[in-house]
């Protein structure tokens, strides 16, 4: 019996064993082909993979770039090459996991776009591409020049830039601009659009050009070139590049040559490059000096320069002089108006790229509201054929109401002792003519300690104050400098602070003296106490209707001898004894 169960058991391990070596079924992962084989890189294609064992979450790899992969069922998927992918012939694999591969014997064969201008070399079987880490457009200058080397002042010439994608994507949108400070743009003012540049295309671009101003003692012009454009995923890129165009000059010689307006036209043009005020900040009543550099940034002279403050001109519509001169009597002159002068000022002739300084003497309206107020200055001059010619422009002026404070003490001071704290009576009074919103008041002393001197100030009305009783502990005699700053935050809403200082005098502190605990102390002002006989003596007294005062109030009383001497009698009489 004991047999049959062991054999039992040992049928029952080999069985169990047999069947955990028989492998369970599994789903094989297979790829059996692509649809379309073949496609061209300038536009996202979807292509569709054929197998089995496709799980949801499967995705397909091109030369392990991943692809955005749709599940459709477990014998088909979908996904999307983007476009500018590298062009060449890959082999598709398709990833369940990690660990669960599957690769296809059949290949998806990527194409450029056929070039529209210059061709890229086409690849020879044994070219093939390298596979990079990431993907972008790159562009690059094949070519550069100008159709003439007979470029001189004033005169026309055609430049042309060929460009070519060298990346691995599409560029997108590109664009090409055309900036230089010796030539001026024709036509497309200096823009030109190329639109959508394949990789390893190329394209061409024209540029016309007419030299500016002078080109006398120049061997060569600088142009530069920006090239904006983006990628398929919006990103944008700019290049800019830098040529040199050799010219054959306007006549020799050297020194400093002007630019000329971006007109063309031979004149003279004013601005102010600098301004400033003798007053600052300004506020309503302020009294300043307006102080302007004014530079002709033209390439001609400037003849009788007039300078109107407030606006104006001078000639008519067409620019003819008109009867009346000068006309600058309709500027706006409501926050500031001219003081000591008129606001029309001669400044004589200005050749190029001459520098002056004009100055004008201007008052503040005392009704003017704190803000920033424009202001137009006119510049009206003569060229070089007698026209009249009017620059104006604005400048900018920054008035401020700022408090109007007087920080002192609202009553006298009392003496302040060396060791010992003293009042400080302080006292804010808002002197301006309009509301004042103050920040913290700290008062601080040069030696010292100061308590309670912080406190938050608020709002003042015109004629309104402001008391803080502080207290000041002086650690030596003489004088203290007390500090007090108010912060605010001014009409431009700039961090401020008002700072005031007052003096105080110190006097030498009393000082009680101290006892000598080795001086010997005299008998006399020892207090002594009270002996029986005294007190006996005190209630004597007091029966007789006398001073019973105690030694300490009466300490000149005579007492009783201690010693046995007689006691004296009262004053006033005493009883006698019975004769015999």
């Amino acid at each position: 019996m004991l047999f049959a169960r062991k054999s039992l058991t040992i049928l029952s391990l080999l069985l169990a064993l047999a069947m955990a070596s028989v492998p369970s079924p599994a789903f094989a992962l297979t790829v059996d082909g692509v649809t379309p084989p073949t496609i061209v890189n300038d536009v996202n294609n979807t292509i569709t993979i054929t197998g089995s064992g496709f799980v949801d979450g499967a995705v397909a790899l091109l030369n392990g770039s991943a692809l955005s992969t749709s599940f459709l069922n477990s014998g088909t998927l979908t996904a999307t090459v983007p476009a500018g992918f590298m062009p060449g012939t890959y082999n598709l694999v398709v990833r369940n996991s990690d660990t669960d591969f599957g690769s296809c014997a059949c290949t998806l064969t990527i194409n450029p776009p056929t070039p529209t201008s210059t061709p890229s070399p086409t690849p020879t079987a044994t070219q093939t591409p390298t596979p990079l880490p990431f993907s972008r457009p790159q562009m690059r200058v094949t070519f550069s020049g100008a159709n003439t080397k007979d470029i001189t002042t004033d005169k026309r010439f055609k430049f042309t830039v060929n460009f070519e994608n060298a990346g691995n994507m599409m560029a997108f949108n590109t664009q090409a601009t055309f900036t230089s400070a010796d030539v001026i743009p024709l036509d497309t003012g200096g823009v030109a659009v190329l639109g959508n540049i394949s990789a390893g295309g190329g394209v061409s671009v024209d540029q016309r050009f007419v030299s500016q101003g002078s080109l006398s003692g120049k061997s060569f012009v600088t142009i530069d070139v920006t090239l904006t454009y983006y990628d398929d995923k919006g990103s944008s890129y700019s290049d800019k590049f830098t040529f040199t165009v050799p010219i054959s000059g306007g006549g020799g010689g050297s020194g400093v040559y002007y630019t000329a307006t971006p007109t063309g036209v031979r004149s003279g043009q004013l601005i102010i490059t600098s301004y400033g005020t003798s007053v600052n900040p300004l506020q309503p009543g302020s009294q300043f000096n307006l102080v302007m550099t004014v530079q002709n940034v033209g390439n001609d002279k400037a003849q009788r320069v007039t300078m109107i403050v407030g606006g104006g001109g001078s000639g008519g519509s067409d620019g003819t002089p008109q009867p009346g001169g000068v006309s600058g009597g309709s500027g706006e002159f409501t926050n500031f108006a001219p003081v000591g002068t008129s606001n029309i000022q001669s400044l004589g002739d200005m050749g190029a790229g001459g520098v002056i300084q004009a100055s004008q003497e201007l008052i503040v309206n005392v009704s003017t509201n704190p803000g920033a107020y424009p202001m137009k200055i006119t510049f009206s001059y003569l060229n070089a054929k007698g026209e009249t010619v009017n620059d104006e422009q604005v400048i900018t002026l920054l008035v401020y109401s700022l408090p109007n404070l007087d920080i002192s003490f609202y009553r006298p001071l009392d003496m302040f002792f060396a060791g010992q704290p003293g009042a400080l009576p302080i006292q804010v009074v808002n002197l301006g003519k309009r509301t004042a919103v103050l920040g913290n008041i700290t008062i601080t002393a040069d030696t010292g300690t100061v308590e309670n001197g912080t406190s938050l100030v608020g709002s003042l009305d015109a004629g309104g104050y402001f008391t803080l009783d502080a207290m000041l502990l002086p650690d030596a005699p003489g004088p203290v400098k007390l500090t007090l700053v108010i912060e605010y935050t001014d009409d431009f809403n700039q961090e401020r602070t008002i700072e005031k200082t007052l003096d105080v005098t110190v006097e030498e502190g009393f000082m009680e003296p101290t006892p000598d605990p080795n001086m010997p102390m005299d008998p006399g002002m020892m207090p002594s106490e009270e002996t029986f006989l005294q007190k006996a003596w005190r209630f004597i007294l007091g029966l007789f209707g006398l001073d019973s005062a105690s030694p300490a109030s009466s300490p000149e009383m005579p007492g009783p001898s201690i010693e046995g001497e007689p006691i004296p009698a009262p004053g006033g009489g005493g009883g006698g004894g019975k004769g015999g």
